[in-house]
């Protein structure tokens, strides 16, 4: 058996490198080959290019790699036609991704999308390409399963990757001891996993910390980077009035600084869930450019950003998508965090009623549901191909 990844996110990176140790535990003969990343080529997947490093958002980031894109659209295409896989399996990136779903369909090759795309969250018209390019959504969210089944899309409700991901991943013991310093408070800041969304909000990011640290000299801010030259590029920020900020820097230490945190400030991401899975109350932002953010206010059809938020259609976690004045966004989000870090009930509220959602809504076993339906659908898809 062979299966053909496209993933261009590094959170896809984690989902997908999941996917293949599970389908692999089912079929320990089974090849994996495409484009993806670091995480998914230490599961054992042939890596024909490291897709994540092209992760961006938004018009004016796009525009100098679409050649990239459009040359690597070209070889995805003459390898599917020359190895013949037995299934594509995309996840997120939908910009990039139609092109590969398009591909396969041409060469007969059966598409199954996990992680789908957020369709429901803006400009829903795209579902016709999933009606034309996609076998079968694996949904991760139950809103979303119903959105998809709504408009006659063939879709499989599997659960979110991140509830298993979270619940499995060993924390370790002495770099949560070492992060729980007598006598100090810590908040958790993470600044996102692109490097897009690195440059743009942790300037902001530093802004609120600077104020809160006015307020609370007992804090210590640890920032989670997703990777060495994104922490070394929010490092080289500390100058002037934020030098004597107290900042620890970690890459891959994410869920140990969610865990040991009073609170956290946040890029939107799917990392909010891990959020909501450990019950660590944050505010979110996203400041978007203005190409972007015009798109959103444009095509947009869903009240919240953030994943919490969406399932509970409630403000679950306090969010703030913006692009211009930052100066009243940086009160606001440092107002809600200074009025959770002063008054320890109201942290605990915030906290309680995640947790409540959180024991609500989560379900594990998304993993080896995926691997169910793509191993249950690939010898159907197979008996059709050679019967053509």
């Amino acid at each position: 058996m062979h299966i053909f990844f496209s993933v261009g996110e590094p959170s896809g990176d984690q989902h997908a490198a999941e996917l293949i140790h599970e389908i692999r535990r089912r079929c320990p003969d089974a090849e994996f080959s495409g484009y993806g990343g670091p995480q998914m080529e230490q599961a054992g997947f042939r890596k024909l290019f490291q897709l994540t490093d092209l992760a961006v958002m938004g018009f004016f980031a796009v525009v100098p790699l679409l050649a990239k894109f459009i040359r690597l659209a070209r070889r995805a295409r003459r390898y599917l036609r020359e190895h013949r896989p037995d299934a594509v399996v995309l996840v997120d990136f939908p910009g990039f991704n139609w092109w590969i779903a398009r591909a396969a369909k041409l060469e007969g090759i059966p598409v199954y999308y996990y992680m789908p795309p957020q369709l429901w969250a803006w400009a829903p018209w795209r579902i016709r390409r999933v009606h034309k390019y996609v076998d079968c959504v694996l949904a991760a969210l139950p809103f979303e399963a119903k959105w998809y089944r709504d408009r006659n899309a063939t879709v499989e409700y599997v659960g979110h990757p991140f509830f298993d991901e979270v619940a499995a991943h060993q924390l370790d013991p002495e770099f949560c001891a070492s992060l729980k310093e007598p006598g100090t408070r810590n908040v958790a800041i993470l600044p996102g996993s692109r490097n897009q969304e690195v440059r743009r909000n942790f300037p902001v990011m530093l802004r609120v910390m600077h104020r809160l640290y006015q307020k609370h000299p007992d804090l210590r801010f640890r920032v989670a980077s997703y990777k060495e030259h994104q922490r070394d590029f929010c490092q080289s920020l500390l100058t002037g009035r934020f030098a004597e900020l107290p900042i620890d820097f970690h890459v891959k230490r994410t869920s140990e600084i969610i865990e040991t945190a009073d609170c956290c400030l946040m890029v939107s991401g799917s990392v909010s869930l891990e959020l909501l899975a450990r019950a660590t109350p944050a505010v979110v932002l996203y400041r978007a450019g203005w190409v972007m953010y015009a798109m959103a206010w444009l095509l947009a059809t869903c009240k919240y950003i953030s994943l919490p938020n969406l399932i509970a259609d409630r403000v679950v976690m306090p969010e703030f998508p913006f692009t211009t004045n930052k100066g009243h966004y940086i009160r606001r989000m440092t107002e809600i965090l200074d009025g959770w870090l002063s008054d320890e009930k109201e942290l605990a509220a915030v906290r309680d009623d995640m947790a409540q959602l959180r024991d609500a809504v989560i379900e594990r076993g998304g993993i080896a549901k995926a691997a169910e339906v793509i191993l249950e659908r690939i010898p159907q898809s197979q008996v059709r191909r050679r019967a053509a």
